[in-house]
């Protein structure tokens, strides 16, 4: 087998952890320039802008001046911001994991005009600075560092103490593991428009318990890593939002109302050119969003905007201000489909953009001058993705800008004045490929880069794979992906391998470059002679309606299991697959599904593979969990209903569980808790744990590839490859 291949697949493949956000938080290598016929990007470790159409490079910042001072302690950037002005260079380097990311590290400035390198936070210690960003007028430099806030003069080479009260449990300026992993919380402060203060949050997280993962091989005696971790049921930090000023460093806290332990503040941000916040409230169960604007001298509160759900309401991307800074675009899905509405200031008057049957999968660009709302969706197919936009003030039907003759995935990266586009295409069958487009005529900038072109090179494999419908007895019509073995006969009959996920978290079936592979297996599945499948139950995040996604409230472990099994019902009614090999795995949230799979139907499930799987729901962390399951303060029944330990009696196949003994996520608890039950049931399955690794089990010389060969070897062991 191919290691590097294996490690390689690895390190692309989207992990999902068991949460509501996406772990592959992709960063843009693109940086507009304010006048959007150029960007700004790294390149040989220069810093460069391109000008657009003709693509003409001008260095802006040479590595050579950046490591001309070899004392500096400069590594390689990892990321850049450009001052307002264009004078100066905010530099990110040296940088540290913080649970997921990389988000604590060292910054630097360069002054393109003085030619000077300037450290900021200079008497912090190494790689301890987080989101530092300029003041709007470039003098100064905002940070975190050890959940503290400062700010650094730069022309008299000072540093401000903001916050002094920060400590591991008092948090100014970030978040907590909580907010981090599922509100994709992580930068916690704003510069205000006039650069005199600065909005931030401050989450007291001393009354969140720590769960204490061991580790038992980096030393003789073993030592325990705590993790301040709300699980369900538990309070939640205590969040409010300060306003502090620059030169007397006094705090302002905004007086929004409600208990401060009982709501979540998962968005804040200043109104443009005013000394206004306006932030984003969602109660303890997250199914009442309100919207607060802010006075930040006096720290008044007005609530301009209120919504209910009988489910959960999404936390969305933020604020896009129009008119003048008068309205502001916002996300909804109160009429069954995920839209997007225009809203006053003052929460009057809303007008809805986009309508219609659909979803919006996402806002690709604001375009005022020429009245024009850009954004993603997919009305017809929900396993692909397209470019559409419609008048911005409402009203029009939308139209199709992805030209039709691309079926698949498409991304637009466009440019601020709405005049070119970096587009990106991928299907199940074409590596993602990339063209410079000019978005006002769909013209390629060059024909020799267009998508056109580069399709005409490629070769599509003989095998592809195949995407069906499968409709259950319950009168639910599913999506799913099918590759079948090489030199398939319908005459013999091949095992199955189902790939699930299955919960609200992520999508599996899209018709993307990765679909029908599977990273895990030491080998090529098609080649050895397996039918591998997945499919898309309700309650994933495909954009088919308000009620698909929603129908899995205080359902999760029973509706998407059981749709699940009833298509799998159906296709093991196909004349090529056998019904004595069928097997299913998944990872995280995926790996509960295997396990309730495995359990909850063995009669049609002989093999599982489950991996950093939540084997108690009541084991996770509150906000996940209540968001999906509801309050367990009223009642667990749908906890315990959904958990796979309460099936665990059931098991009559093969079950494979792994888990990482130093998962911060899903914590290895729920493996133990699992092995309890099956031992006191007498059921016999195999285990393979991983000392110290996190939930993506990726840690380590070696790790991967032990791990891709665990996997394969019991696969191929208990659901024998080939036609028969």
């Amino acid at each position: 087998m191919n290691f590097k291949n294996l490690f390689f697949k690895l390190t692309v493949i989207i992990f999902i952890g068991y949460c509501g956000q996406s772990h592959a938080q992709k960063q843009s290598d693109l940086k507009w320039a304010k006048d959007g016929n150029s960007y700004y990007q790294v390149k040989d470790g220069d810093i460069v802008s391109i000008t657009l159409p003709k693509n003409e490079q001008k260095t802006i910042l040479d590595r050579g001046f950046l490591y001309s001072n070899a004392g500096s302690g400069l590594g390689e950037i990892k990321d850049f911001q450009i001052s307002e002005d264009g004078t100066k260079i905010l530099i990110y380097t040296n940088s540290k994991k913080v649970w997921r990311y990389e988000t604590r590290g060292d910054y630097f400035v360069a002054d393109l005009k003085t030619k000077e390198l300037i450290k900021v936070g200079k008497d912090k210690p190494a790689s301890s600075l987080m989101f530092a960003k300029f003041s709007p007028d470039g003098s100064k430099v905002a940070y975190v560092s050890k959940h503290n806030l400062y700010v650094d003069d730069l022309a008299s080479r000072s540093t401000k103490t903001l916050t002094t009260d920060g400590t591991d449990r008092l948090i100014n300026g970030t978040f907590d593991w909580v907010y981090e992993e599922e509100f994709d919380c992580r930068d916690g402060f704003r510069w205000s428009p006039d650069g005199k203060t600065i909005a931030y949050w401050q989450l007291n997280a001393n009354k969140i318990k720590n769960f204490l993962m061991i580790n038992n091989t980096d030393s003789i005696y073993s030592y325990t890593i705590p993790v301040e971790y709300p699980k369900v049921g538990q309070d939640p930090s205590s969040c409010k939002v300060g306003v502090v000023d620059i030169n007397t460093a006094t705090t302002k806290w905004l007086d929004v109302p409600g208990d401060h332990i009982q709501n979540y503040i998962p968005r804040m941000d200043w109104i443009p050119n005013t000394n206004e916040v306006i932030l984003q409230q969602l109660n303890r169960e997250q199914n009442v969003s309100k919207i607060f604007v802010a006075n930040a001298e006096s720290g008044a509160v007005k609530n301009i905007y209120s919504e209910t759900d009988k489910a959960w309401i999404d936390v969305t991307q933020g604020w896009k201000w129009i008119n003048e800074g008068k309205e502001f675009i916002w996300a909804s899905e109160k009429d069954g489909w995920r839209h997007h509405y225009r809203i006053s200031k003052d929460g009057k008057k809303e007008t809805l953009i986009t309508k219609g049957d659909y979803d919006v999968i996402e806002s690709a660009l604001i375009d005022e001058k020429n009245n024009l709302f850009y954004f993603m969706a997919s009305p017809e197919n929900a396993t692909q993705k397209y470019l559409f936009k419609t008048k911005l003030s409402g009203g029009a039907k939308p139209e199709m800008v992805t030209p039709s003759i691309l079926p698949g995935t498409h991304n637009y990266e466009i440019s601020p004045n709405g005049i070119f586009a970096r587009h990106e295409y991928t299907n199940a069958t074409v590596r993602p490929i990339t063209e410079w487009m000019k978005l006002t005529t769909l013209n390629p900038l060059t024909m020799e880069g267009s998508v056109t072109s580069q399709l005409g090179k490629v070769k599509p494999p003989k095998n592809q794979v195949e995407f069906f419908k499968v409709t259950t007895e319950d009168g639910v019509t599913l999506d799913g992906w099918m590759k079948k073995p090489d030199n398939f006969d319908r005459t013999k009959k091949y095992p199955v391998v189902f790939y699930v996920y299955g919960e609200p978290a992520s999508q599996t079936v899209t018709d993307t470059y990765g679909a029908g592979r599977n990273f895990l297996y030491a080998g090529d599945m098609a080649k050895d002679g397996y039918i591998y499948i997945s499919i898309e139950n309700r309650g994933t995040p495909a954009p088919k309606g308000r009620e698909w996604r929603k129908s899995i409230y205080k359902n999760i472990g029973t509706l998407n299991i059981r749709d699940q099994a009833m298509a799998a019902k159906k296709i093991l009614e196909w004349n090529f697959v056998d019904k004595d090999r069928v097997a299913v795995w998944g990872w995280s949230g995926g790996g509960s599904s295997t396990l309730n799979l495995l359990f909850q139907y063995p009669e049609i499930y002989k093999t599982g593979i489950a991996i950093a799987a939540v084997a108690n729901q009541l084991t996770y962390d509150n906000v996940y969990q209540e968001r999906y399951m509801g309050s367990p303060l009223k009642t667990t029944e749908a906890y315990v209903k959904g958990s796979p330990i309460s099936y665990a009696k059931n098991l009559k196949g093969h079950l494979l569980y792994i888990h990482g003994t130093g998962d911060d996520n899903v914590h290895y608890q729920n493996a133990e808790m699992l092995i309890n039950e099956l031992i006191r049931h007498g059921k016999v399955f195999q285990m393979m744990s991983y000392p110290n690794r996190t939930h993506s089990i990726s840690e380590g010389e070696g790790t991967f590839q032990h791990l891709a060969l665990t996997y394969t070897e019991f696969l191929q062991r208990n659901c024998p490859p080939g036609g028969k």
